[in-house]
């Protein structure tokens, strides 16, 4: 079970409490205690944490006001934003171009992604990043640079495997000046483990290019590992900042909670996929409302405005509320939605919604099943579904190769859906129905 799982329903027997005594407090907060300590949370981060959270909510106006249970929680949300760094870390930015972003971490962490992503995120802010393949030891790795910055259409500068990782930083920089690049994001070299020559390599670079930004990409899933590799690269190196991958897996919260408080360095951004556009900025505070469930609308909405047609997306409520709302607009609102990401990790994201979600299995096939199932229908037929018969409804499995039932499956969900928006009319008009009952998404 995960950490963020398994607080949610300590809290919520706390939370169903009418009064609470100390004792109440005590059994809840040694049940958060082995929570955070299987998570991996580090035994001193995990003592101090219950140690603070119990001296705040055992007194006597917590105990006695009319929400006890929330009152506690409240608390707890408190101090797990402090724990991992009361307010956002961002990017440092250099007074004289270029910024220098110098990438660090073992082999397999994900550097050379992570670096991609950063300069994706930077290009989105009107930036105009360079990347910069100084890894000359891993085979391929110069390679994987340059298709990823193809992918996302950034400009990478490499100098092939024959000159110094040094070389190659001052050498980017020049270049970086004479192109107008603001940004430059340099990724290592990395080991399978630490040791002095890989960290006598990342001294010299750093001595010669003095970044702005020394970022360690870490493995979130290592757990208590990745907080001895966040400590050690931070002791050898003075690191400004921590990029946590993987943090999409079931000890999401873990890492995250010990990095801050163990080395003193903030977390500037989170991994949440493999999609280059998977890459979020670090919020302490959101990041402790989804460790206890509470969702985090902020960065759904976010997402929703970086990647959803505005325009497409009224025009697409407007048909449905006049029930024009045909499966090639259902086709385009699907495809809008799906920009936004995984899709079961942009609905845990919305209050109430992580626990009711957890055993729901999003399955992308399905979902390119369904655009194959609309996109061999005939326009008349997509405008019309009603004219489906059996004959047509065989030619439009034969022709994307599913069976018939799952065409039959469809039309029935999209004949519910449009049932459903009938009903929020028709309750908006001050008449009763019942919304949503048996209603299946395509997935």
């Amino acid at each position: 079970m995960a950490l963020s799982e398994k607080l949610q329903d300590i809290f919520s027997r706390l939370r169903g409490k009418g009064r609470l005594s100390e004792a109440d407090v005590a059994a809840a907060l040694r049940e958060v205690r082995i929570a955070l300590l299987e998570a991996d949370v580090s035994y001193k981060v995990t003592k101090d944490f219950v140690s603070t959270v119990q001296q705040r909510a055992v007194g006597e106006d917590i105990l006695r006001s009319l929400t006890p249970g929330q009152q506690v929680i409240k608390i707890v949300h408190e101090e797990l934003t402090k724990l991992m760094g009361a307010a956002q870390a961002k990017l440092a930015v250099s007074p004289k171009p270029p910024t220098v972003i110098m990438m660090v971490g073992l082999q397999g962490s994900g550097k050379t992604t992570s670096s991609a992503k950063i300069a994706l995120f930077l290009k989105g802010q009107g930036k105009r990043p360079l990347l910069v393949a100084a890894d000359i030891y891993r085979p391929a790795a110069i390679e994987q640079l340059q298709v990823l910055g193809s992918q996302i259409e950034i400009p990478v500068f490499a100098e092939g495997q024959k000159i110094n990782p040094v070389e190659i930083a001052l050498k980017a920089r020049e270049h970086a000046l004479g192109h107008g690049n603001d940004h430059l994001i340099i990724d290592t070299a990395g080991r399978l483990h630490i040791n002095e020559e890989l960290m006598d390599e990342l001294k010299a670079m750093r001595n010669a290019i003095q970044p702005t930004e020394i970022l360690l990409v870490v493995d979130a899933m290592l757990g208590q590992d990745a907080v001895k590799v966040a400590a050690s690269f931070h002791e050898q190196l003075t690191l400004s900042g921590i990029v946590l991958t993987k943090l999409d897996g079931d000890t999401r919260g873990g890492s995250a909670l010990s990095v801050k408080a163990v080395t003193g360095c903030p977390i500037k951004f989170t991994g949440v996929g493999e999609k280059l556009a998977a890459l979020e900025p670090f919020y302490p505070d959101r990041m402790a409302s989804r460790i206890l469930g509470m969702g985090d609308m902020l960065t759904f909405i976010e997402k929703a405005q970086q990647n959803i047609d505005a325009e497409k997306m009224a025009e697409m409520e407007a048909k449905l509320r006049q029930s024009r709302f045909t499966l090639d607009d259902f086709l385009q609102q699907m495809s809008e939605v799906r920009k936004m990401g995984d899709m079961k990790d942009m609905l845990s994201l919305i209050p109430g919604l992580g626990k009711q979600i957890k055993d729901i299995q999003v399955d992308e096939k399905q979902l390119v099943a369904t655009e194959a199932i609309i996109r061999s229908m005939t326009k008349a037929e997509r405008e019309n579904p009603a004219i489906l018969n059996g004959s047509r409804k065989r030619r439009v499995a034969l022709g994307c190769g599913r069976q018939v039932q799952e065409v039959n499956r469809l039309l029935k969900q999209f004949e519910q859906m449009q049932k459903m928006m009938k009903q929020l009319n028709a309750l908006q008009s001050g008449k009763k129905s019942k919304l949503g009952k048996g209603l299946q998404l395509p997935f």
